[in-house]
This record gives structure tokens, sequence and C-alpha cells, in this order.
């Protein structure tokens, strides 16, 4: 196909050159003040994880801003909500513990990049801290920070995502009924049909 493939760590260095000296130094093994005031203003994260065979997987995360709790400057806790009970993250992180976050504060071009150890449990004092709307979660994510730093705003800026003007119009892209009806051959009701329930559990499951 006429791809020119990048195969070794000589071969990337040569093409891309090596990073600045700063770039290594901005990487911290805690929760500084600045990352702690940018958790605490997230509403977003991406958790990312992989299993032992290297398959990857990357889930989002979303709850009001302030809802990740920071336990100490080495230790985060996400709680983790109703779901499809694929459990993909989690079965994850039950057969390896590595994992990745990405912080993300809408309106905010940078990004607050941690990566670290995880493990699952499902009690612990904190967990009444994690209630929202008055549900408590059956587990939650403990996340051992082992680097932290910031991610430049490039990537914000290359693809305009705060800025509305930029957006597709919503109902020129399809809804999630009518992706699943083509998709899934067995589901016996319309697309339409298939919206409206989906729209209910999403306005009375969040929880």
């Amino acid at each position: 196909m006429g791809m020119t493939e990048i195969k070794t760590l000589e071969e990337l260095r040569e093409l891309s050159g090596e990073p600045m000296e700063r770039v290594h130094c901005k990487i911290l093994d805690h929760i500084d003040p600045h990352a702690r005031t940018l958790i605490e203003h997230s509403p977003f994260v991406l958790l990312a994880t992989s299993s032992t065979d290297g398959t990857c997987d990357v889930s989002p995360r979303g709850d009001p801003a302030g809802s990740v709790l920071i336990l100490d400057d080495r230790t985060l806790v996400l709680a983790d909500r109703p779901g499809n009970k694929l459990h993909d993250s989690l079965t994850n992180i039950i057969a390896n513990p590595h994992a990745g976050l990405l912080f993300l504060i809408p309106g905010m071009n940078e990004t607050l990049r941690v990566n670290g150890r995880a493990k699952l449990v499902s009690d612990a004092p904190f967990f009444d801290s994690l209630v929202v709307k008055g549900k408590r979660p059956h587990l939650a994510i403990v996340i051992e920070v082992e680097q932290l730093y910031m991610h430049c705003a490039k990537a914000f800026l290359r693809s305009s995502l705060w800025k509305p003007e930029t957006w597709p119009d919503r109902s020129s892209l399809p809804s999630l009924g009518r992706i699943l009806k083509d998709q899934i051959a067995q589901i016996p009701v319309s697309a339409d049909e298939l919206d409206a329930t989906l729209e209910v559990g999403n306005r009375t499951l969040q929880y």
C-alpha cells in the first residue's frame, strides 16, 4: 500500500528528534497544588487500561466537578457509575493494574495526564464522599500516581474542540438508536423507539 512503517525506536527518534530536557523535568510523581486545582475542576476524565495481552480500552468517566477524590498527594479515587456492565476497564485493572488518566476541563485547551497503578475497592470510609444524587457507588477505582504532567494545547487548538461554531449539526449525524438498529439485526423495535428508551435510561439511570 506504499506505507513506510517505523519499526524501531532509532527510526522514530531519527524522524522526530529527542524531547527537550524541560519536557522530562515537567513529569512529577505526585499531585502538586496546580494538579489538585485542575482535578477539582474537571468534570470529565478518560480512563485508559489494558489487559495482560496488550488489548487496550479507553473509557469516558463523567461526574460533577470535584467528584474525583484526592486522598493524598499520590492517591486518586474515581467512583464507578452504572454502565453497560461489560466492565472492560474493571476487568483490565484486575488483570493489569497499569492505567492512564486524561483530565479535561471545558474551555481549557491544556489537559492533565496521570499514569499510575489502579485497584478496585468495594468499600472504604471515603465511599460516603462518592455519593451523587443520593446514590452510593458499588465500586471505586483507586489510582496510585506514578507520573503526572501537563499536556500542551496543540490538539485542542488544531481540532477547535471548544468552538461551538465548528461543531457539526447534530441532526446530520445518526442517533444511537439508529446506529444500534443498523448494527444489531435482532433488535425488535424501531430506531425511534430505541432512541426513546435510551433517552429514559439516560435521564433515570445515571447513578
